[in-house]
């Protein structure tokens, strides 16, 4: 009976890993269209037991996946995007089973109208963890990923949040709706 419950909770462990994609489909954003994607990792601070890495091993991948995620939409409204990485831990290897710690970020989020000449978002702070494979939810990302691997994942699940969050604000407060003079 105990194999039997563990094996149920591993599959269901195993089964809940999912992977963010880079070309997962777009989000409703309205009338958006990025004009720039700022990204900054001057101030990033490296938490403790973290893997090191320096900051500027950051801005490449975030601007890769920011750029692949928002240059999707081609609404007639022009907004920038900024998102500014300001901690990381990216995860050491542990103890296989018993401590697998999982790589994180915090990011500040800006979004500004271009034509308005306003920010709708000014510094929204998201904690954004990494993704979990079924070769990490057994072994930890510190010994299945490299540091690399783990911040091109951390990228992408950070552009993936920014967007859902702008489809979220987007939803609930019309960022982004058609301006009755865009229409026109």
């Amino acid at each position: 009976m105990t194999r039997l419950l563990a094996f149920l909770g591993l599959f269901a462990l195993l089964s809940a890993c999912t992977e963010t994609l880079l070309d997962e489909p777009p989000e409703d954003l309205g009338a958006f269209r990025v004009r720039v994607a700022h990204v900054y990792t001057e101030k990033a601070l490296k938490w403790p037991m973290s893997r090191a890495a320096e900051q500027s091993e950051w801005i490449e991948p975030m601007k890769t996946a920011l750029e692949a995620r928002l240059r999707r939409y081609d609404g007639p409204q022009e907004y920038d995007v900024a998102v500014t990485l300001e901690g990381f831990m990216l995860a050491p290897p542990g103890v296989p089973v018993l401590f697998n710690p999982k790589s994180v970020a915090v990011v500040n989020v800006f979004v500004y109208d271009v034509e308005k000449e306003e920010f709708l978002a000014d510094k929204h702070q998201m904690e954004i963890f990494e993704d979990t494979t079924g070769e990490s939810a057994i072994v930890g990302s510190g010994h299945s990923r490299t540091k690399e691997e783990q911040i091109a994942g951390l990228s992408l699940n950070i552009a993936d949040a920014v967007e859902e969050w702008m489809a979220e604000q987007h939803k609930e407060n019309g960022w982004f709706d058609l301006r009755a003079e865009a229409a026109e």
